[in-house]
């Protein structure tokens, strides 16, 4: 059961974490896959300013801020950049 909450906060924070970043979502796969390492990322990041997310609204407040930091990261290695054609 507890399987599926992760995967429930997962899908919210790597949605959430796409909309600030990109401003739209990125499917429901990614949005998945973004949210749970962002959740890792996220809970270590803020483990080392001594904060340990405990409860719900903590861990999504923690993936999210994981999933945008990962998503920031990945837009460094990545071209999204749209060329015009004139």
């Amino acid at each position: 059961m507890f399987f599926l909450w992760y995967l429930l906060i997962g899908l919210v924070a790597g949605w959430l974490a796409s909309l600030v970043v990109r401003g739209r979502g990125s499917g429901f796969f990614v949005n998945i896959i973004v949210g749970i390492i962002g959740g890792l990322l996220g809970g270590w990041l803020v483990s080392l300013f001594g904060w340990y997310p405990i409860g719900t609204f903590a861990s999504l407040i923690a993936s999210v801020i994981g999933a945008i930091v990962l998503l920031c990261i990945l837009s460094l290695f990545t071209n999204t950049r749209h060329s015009s054609a004139d």
